[in-house]
């Protein structure tokens, strides 16, 4: 119990507030379910003059509705000045040699699922979609619902644009796309909340611990006040000591409503100031832990 005139302290409240955050953090952490990212290895074949030049890079990622496999082949490029295989009467410049090949397509001008079917529907074993211009290397995962089981990756601008040119000059191009790592960027997003959520708990605790002191002190030496000015109060109370024929020690009177027993001659009582009398044992001691009269409530601080 608080001693009177004193409010509970605020800090009573910080395990709440900590169980409170720990739910929130909990709640706002994603679906478990939630889209995985795939990179693509890229293992790219081409001859120039007598050096074949093999370069090896995780420079894709798959479509979210793309089979995780390892599929191979020749780049082929659409024909004509286009190269986002929209048009459904597209043609590739398939090589007649050729037995597995890659369509390579610019983004852009339809949906992805329509130009990857498109290529799908020419007979190419996988689709490899470049980014727009201007994105430098960026990629994300593609949705192409609907293209039945057909490889399709995507890749930076500037890598396909330099595949694109190489074509172009005659070069033959072969890739070999390899499932690469998983990612899950929700797991990102959870790991930063729950590091931001500990720092914030962390610098929360350390300025607590460096307020509550001066808190604690400040009561203490509120309580220890009021603890003083009782004892003053009370020593100022009237004392008096019963005698024989004093009304008081009439059975019919009250008792000491602290002890409950009978008044008896030679009895100290102590005399409060709204005019009720206790044994001075009993109510010094009640008063110290209540300060108020045990019959009328009087405060003797105010009194």
């Amino acid at each position: 119990m608080n001693p009177p005139g004193l409010t509970p302290s605020p800090h009573r409240s910080i395990p709440s507030r900590l169980l409170r955050l720990t739910i929130f953090l909990l709640l706002s952490l994603p679906d478990s379910k939630g889209k995985a990212i795939w990179t693509a290895h890229l293992n790219i074949t081409f001859q120039v003059g007598n050096r074949i030049i093999s370069e090896l890079g995780e420079s894709g990622v798959f479509g979210n509705h793309s089979p995780l496999e390892r599929v191979s082949g020749a780049v082929v490029l659409p024909e004509g000045w286009n190269q986002n295989a929209c048009n459904p009467l597209t043609n590739f410049s398939r090589p007649e040699h050729v037995d597995s090949w890659l369509a390579l397509i610019e983004r852009g001008g339809c949906t992805f699922t329509h130009k990857i079917n498109v290529a799908a529907g020419k007979g190419a074993n996988g689709v490899i979609v470049y980014n727009y211009p201007g994105t430098s290397n960026k990629v994300f995962p593609m949705s192409h619902q609907g293209t039945e089981n057909i490889v399709a990756v995507m890749i930076g601008n500037l890598k396909g644009m330099e595949l694109l040119h190489l074509i172009q000059k005659g070069v033959y191009v072969t890739i070999i796309i390899e499932v690469g790592r998983m990612h899950m960027p929700w797991l990102s997003h959870y790991v930063m909340s729950l590091f931001t959520f500990l720092a914030a708990t962390v610098a929360y605790l350390l300025l607590y611990c460096a307020w509550r002191p001066r808190v604690s002190n400040s009561s203490t030496r509120r309580r220890r006040q009021i603890k003083a000015d009782v004892k003053k109060a009370i020593g100022q109370l009237q004392l008096r000591e019963l005698k024989e024929g004093d009304k008081e020690l009439d059975p019919n009177e009250n008792n000491c409503v602290v002890c409950f027993d009978i008044y008896k001659p030679q009895d100290v009582v102590r005399i409060l100031s709204c005019k009720h009398f206790f044994h001075k044992t009993c109510i010094d001691p009640w008063l110290l832990a209540h300060r108020t009269c045990p019959m009328c409530k009087c405060d003797i601080l105010k009194h």
